[in-house]
């Protein structure tokens, strides 16, 4: 039955040691180790969960933001876990050079080229480009784009630009489809308020963004459970972190709205965000309230979706289907604009063929199968969609 829930309601086992999976080639179809799996070099620290993330400087405990405690005992919350119940089988192909932190977000363009945006320590590449045969051919690496303090979300627009958050450097930058570097968004290393009276263009951890269908820009930003969102740290922060600014597609500023309440038409972050093709309204997924909090594209609050899992990153099909990650706990869902759960894919929190310690940011190709990084692995897994006529 779809939506059945094969592990019932789970006290998340995010704090415990996920299970390791043994060597493999990635070009056999099964999970690549991960250099998480042990202490990192160069930079890298050892998270809360047993599991080592590179390159994620300027992150520390949130203390006494009015929106620090809302995600401090996640832990003890029963969460689903669904019954994958849609067909797509699981593949890791992509062989992303060794040493490695977790992958945060993939993006494919007209080409059908797969970009991986990486969490790696500083001088080693971090944006990876792969051919359709899943062959990597260029990595793009600090000369042009800096080292990403904590590589967030990453977006191509119908251009084939390349956009990438990078969350604790508080930039989002803009690549050319070959590689060049077009625009900064934000100051890197500077955290603020965006105060366009003042000439103030800061960002403060900037997330994921999305595109309206006519170029404009929605960038989500703050991370509710990090310091930053500490608002006094920073005089150039008055206002507060999570928030949405609106630009359009040249950078140029039109609007912005702000959470950093409980309650209806409020948000503790943008952890994901989407755009409904056929309104413009505005998807936030607000990780750490499990809930979606709809906008219009103007800011107008509509409706808060209340869900049963994190929400850790929505996409949008070129069908126009929506599509929720559950980060932490370890599925995809193929959702309804209301909310409805309509399948899952994924076997789960883990590190084992299907699993996810943190499923994030998707795309899908032309054939329909799904791809998405793992926030604490430093793999790419690829789902692949059922033939017609093959699910049970």
């Amino acid at each position: 039955m779809r939506g059945h829930i094969f592990a019932g309601v789970i006290a998340l086992a995010l704090f415990a040691s996920p299970p390791a999976f043994p060597p493999a080639d990635a070009r056999a179809g099964r999970p690549q180790t991960s250099a998480l799996d042990q202490q990192s070099q160069g930079g890298g620290r050892l998270a809360g969960r047993g599991e080592v993330i590179q390159g994620n400087s300027g992150a520390e405990p949130c203390t006494h933001s009015p929106i620090c405690a809302w995600g401090r005992e996640r832990n003890i919350i029963s969460h689903e876990v669904r019954t994958p119940d849609l067909g797509f089988t699981y593949a890791y192909p992509f062989a992303l050079p060794e040493g490695g932190g977790g992958v945060s977000a993939v993006a494919i363009n007209s080409r059908g080229h797969l970009f991986a945006f990486q969490r790696n320590a500083a001088g080693k590449p971090q944006l990876f480009e792969f051919d359709r045969n899943h062959t990597l051919i260029r990595a793009i690496g600090d000369e042009v784009i800096g080292h990403q303090n904590k590589a967030h979300g990453m977006t191509i627009d119908a251009e084939d630009n390349i956009w990438i958050c990078d969350e604790n450097g508080d930039t989002v930058m803009k690549l050319s489809p070959e590689g060049k570097l077009l625009m900064t968004v934000g100051v890197k290393d500077q955290r603020g308020d965006w105060d366009e009276a003042k000439g103030q263009r800061l960002l403060w951890q900037p997330l994921h963004l999305a595109f309206a269908a006519n170029g404009d820009v929605y960038i989500g930003e703050g991370h509710a459970n990090e310091s930053p969102n500490d608002t006094d740290k920073s005089p150039t922060n008055k206002i507060g972190a999570a928030r949405v600014l609106h630009l359009d597609k040249n950078g140029r500023f039109i609007d912005q709205w702000f959470g950093n309440h409980a309650g209806q038409g409020h948000f503790s972050m943008v952890h994901g965000i989407a755009i409904n093709p056929d309104n413009g309204n505005v998807y936030i997924a607000d990780r750490e309230e499990y809930r979606l909090v709809v906008y219009d594209a103007h800011g107008k609050f509509l409706k808060t979706i209340q869900m049963r899992n994190l929400t850790c990153a929505l996409y949008v099909d070129p069908r126009k289907q929506l599509w929720l990650a559950t980060g932490q706990d370890g599925q995809i869902f193929k959702i309804d604009w209301d909310g409805n759960v309509l399948g899952a894919i994924g076997n789960g929190p883990g590190r084992g063929e299907g699993q996810f310690v943190e499923s994030n940011y998707m795309v899908m190709d032309s054939e329909g199968n799904l791809y998405t990084g793992d926030t604490s692995v430093g793999r790419i897994t690829k789902m692949i969609a059922p033939r017609k006529g093959t699910r049970g």
